[in-house]
């Protein structure tokens, strides 16, 4: 897959008007692109390992399950340690998110409002949880243009607590390498790292590594026995399940 800069008609343009306007649509169809590698198979399900580093360098480790459909569904349930085991959250259309904890026997819908909270002790928001098209969430221009990535700067389209994102997409196969968040002071916050590998006809994070600048605290997710297009069921990412 390749992004058509159209360079013949950048050097007929005239006017830095004409020309924000046809580096606006490049950036828009590059982080098209990173979605369409990270949301195209039907479906997925696969394992999680959390492993959460604190300052000191010591590790607590968690496991997880997550089933996802489409571009806007998707269910995450801790199975390990007993203490987490079953506690999940469920991310739906049209902004709709639910967390179930096992110690209050019941689901609560989590407010646009409290997205930015940490989910369950990791240095992941509700936020970053979310499955939800990155060119839906964000207004994409560009920043710059590296060797082996475009850098595009992500500005939200509704309420967030970040002010931009600083995304380096990988030139060949548009998936994301690193993710710099930053708060409404301009201050660099949290930083993502994505390793990627092929799966099949699909790129698949393999790990994603989330540090907390402020915490000097971080969270790997690695992924294992991943496997796409098994025909997960619409019921499969309801309330009723959640609470399973």
């Amino acid at each position: 897959m390749k992004v058509n800069f159209r360079t013949a008609v950048l050097t007929v343009l005239i006017g830095a008007g004409s020309v924000f306007t046809v580096n606006a649509q490049d950036a828009t169809s590059i982080l098209k692109n990173m979605d369409d590698v990270m949301y195209s198979p039907k479906d997925m399900t696969g394992k999680n390992k959390i492993i959460l580093i604190d300052k000191a360098g010591k590790q607590e480790t968690r496991e997880a399950s997550i089933i996802q459909k489409g571009t806007d569904k998707r269910m995450f349930r801790f199975t390990s340690p007993a203490s987490q085991s079953g506690i999940a959250v469920l991310s739906l259309p049209n902004d709709v998110m639910y967390m179930y904890l096992p110690a209050f026997g019941k689901e609560r819908r989590i407010a646009s409002s409290a997205k930015n909270q940490n989910f369950a002790g990791t240095d992941f928001s509700y936020d970053d949880m979310e499955s939800i098209l990155y060119s839906i969430k964000y207004n994409p221009k560009i920043s710059k243009t590296e060797n082996k990535v475009y850098v595009l700067e992500l500005t939200p389209n509704g309420n967030s607590d970040y002010l931009k994102v600083i995304v380096h997409i990988n030139k060949n196969d548009f998936y994301p390498e690193v993710m710099e968040y930053y708060d409404k002071g301009g201050n660099k916050v949290k930083v993502a790292k994505y390793t990627y590998k092929q799966i099949g006809n699909y790129w698949n994070a393999s790990e994603i590594e989330m540090t907390d600048l402020k915490k000097n605290h971080k969270t790997k997710m690695q992924m294992s026995d991943v496997k796409y297009d098994t025909g997960l069921s619409n019921d499969e990412f309801t309330v009723r399940k959640l609470v399973q």
